[in-house]
């Protein structure tokens, strides 16, 4: 909890404007278009973050059986909903069934109230689902993307990853006062460190993110 106390603060504060360049392997079988995040097998710190998995991503076009793991993001409302603020809720009512429970049974300096802990992961699941709901439709009507039907090519903004080569990273740019997050790639591979000034030149052709260059001012 505290853990993710620090990273909510950090992330009201200054937006996750630091600069985590570290890759985390996963391995995710999906058949819909999820490489907007998804690079080579390796993804940001930053990306896993603020994911929003769809039901489109697990389901895919073609019908066949779900994994297990697919059934569980499905059926406990991680789909739907921005990650980390799902995970945040089940780990916060986790936390609190726990806490309610060793204190009641004052099993909270025991083995008992380590069993009571390991127990209390499915009933908090299952608040945790009803819990989100509601903010289910609520999230539903965000546009995720922002502003993006705004032409946004030949903007100036901030690169809040290090990228080079292929890798793909994240940047903000600011229109008409509001700022915007996208995904971007060096347009010729160079190497564009973190909150380096960026000129937006184009857009990739599954329009998943946009290929930008360094831009320094005299």
């Amino acid at each position: 909890m505290l853990i993710l106390l620090l990273y909510w603060v950090v992330t009201m504060v200054s937006g996750l404007d630091f600069d985590l360049d570290f890759d985390v392997d996963v391995d995710i079988d999906v058949d819909a278009n999820f490489d907007t995040n998804i690079e080579g097998g390796n993804v940001d710190f930053q990306d896993i973050s603020n994911t929003q998995i769809e039901k489109e991503h697990i389901v895919g076009k073609r019908r066949k059986p779900l994994k297990w793991w697919q059934v569980f993001l499905v059926y406990f409302n991680f789909v739907g909903l921005p990650f980390m603020f799902a995970f945040t809720c089940w780990i916060f009512i986790w936390w609190m069934l726990t806490t309610t429970l060793t204190t009641i049974t004052y099993s909270y300096d025991n083995s008992f109230g380590v069993l009571i802990m390991l127990l209390a992961i499915f009933p908090s699941l299952i608040i945790n689902k009803i819990f989100t709901i509601p903010f289910k439709k609520f999230f539903k009507n965000f546009n995720k993307d922002g502003d993006l039907p705004i032409d946004i090519i030949g903007r100036r903004g901030t690169c809040l990853s290090t990228i080079k080569d292929n890798k793909m990273g994240s940047a903000e740019i600011v229109v008409e006062a509001t700022p915007l997050s996208i995904y971007v790639k060096s347009l010729n591979g160079e190497q564009i460190n973190f909150r380096e000034s960026i000129l937006i030149i184009k857009q990739s052709a599954d329009k998943n993110y946009y290929y930008v260059q360094s831009y320094k001012t005299n």
